[in-house]
């Protein structure tokens, strides 16, 4: 519909549609949030530079690896590799991180509207803010569940007291063997519940979060819905970018948002109904909290 089309990077002065969004978010009938990594990395959720080699510099020099996100793709050798990058990786990402700013300011600007949340991110962010978990849907997995890497079900598991262990006995990169997580039904070692290939565990609480987003969508497809995209990139353009200007050009009522550093842009189908904001995600929101 729109991909072979003109694509708008601005809309307008600054000053004017911080205005013109705050005016969206109090009179909207809905307000759909889609975000991707974008936030977390503006709430300091980052995965190279300092906060990478605070916690993985010795992987670095063994392996070489740069980035907490190529960390999560080597071919360890072992198991015991395996979970001992895995766990730092969960533990420095999911627990021993507090609610990014944000996620709160945007909590705020939100918690009195009838609002549901579409996310990429897997890091457990919108939940320590506060936000509503039914009105969450977190697409591609999350950090604190297991899954059997077969997968023998459609099964996960918690899995805050195993990463604990793991971090704390490991020793040289390796954790010990008898730590090495495996499935309770089939015996195989576990697996991070991720999306990175067709053996994604989409359980009963995945299914369920589907379903509420569906529901949300079509109860407000006529009314005046903002959707605001906070921090997509183009890596899964079709899971939040896309559909939101699909929803957006076909609700007359509906209004589209962008915030993200560099990254802001919409068609010129629906750039009259669109505010596209080029600017730190974070600074935006605190912006518009402090001016309620």
């Amino acid at each position: 519909m729109f991909f072979r089309r003109s694509i708008c990077t601005s809309t307008g002065t600054y000053s004017d549609n911080i205005k013109h969004l705050r005016k969206e978010i109090e009179s909207a009938d809905a307000i759909l949030i889609g975000a991707g990594a974008g936030m977390s990395t503006s709430a300091g959720l980052t995965y190279s530079g300092e906060r990478f080699y605070r916690y993985f510099s010795d992987f670095h020099e063994k392996y070489g690896i740069n980035d907490i996100y190529s960390g999560g793709f080597y071919p360890y050798k072992t198991l015991e590799e395996y979970w001992a990058w895995w766990s730092r990786h969960i533990y420095y990402n999911r627990y021993d991180v507090p609610a990014g700013r944000p996620y709160a300011d945007l909590l705020a600007l939100v918690k009195d509207q009838d609002y549901f949340v579409l996310t990429t991110n897997v890091d457990h962010q919108f939940q320590l803010a506060g936000f509503d978990k039914k009105r969450l849907f977190y697409t591609q997995g999350d950090y604190g569940l297991f899954q059997c890497s077969k997968p023998c079900c459609q099964k996960t598991w918690d899995n805050e007291a195993a990463v604990r262990e793991m971090l704390s006995a490991q020793k040289d990169m390796r954790i010990p063997p008898e730590l090495i997580p495996r499935c309770p039904v089939c015996g195989a070692p576990m697996t991070v519940n991720l999306r990175s290939d067709m053996t994604f565990v989409q359980d009963e609480g995945w299914y369920s979060a589907a379903e509420r987003y569906e529901d949300f969508v079509r109860r407000h497809e006529t009314l005046h819905v903002l959707y605001l995209e906070l921090g997509v990139g183009a890596n899964t353009p079709v899971i939040i970018k896309y559909p939101f200007w699909k929803m957006t050009y076909q609700n007359p009522n509906g209004f589209y948002v962008c915030i993200n550093q560099s990254e802001a842009y919409c068609p010129e189908e629906i750039q009259a109904r669109s505010i596209c904001i080029n600017r730190d995600i974070g600074a935006v929101l605190h912006e518009l909290h402090l001016d309620e």
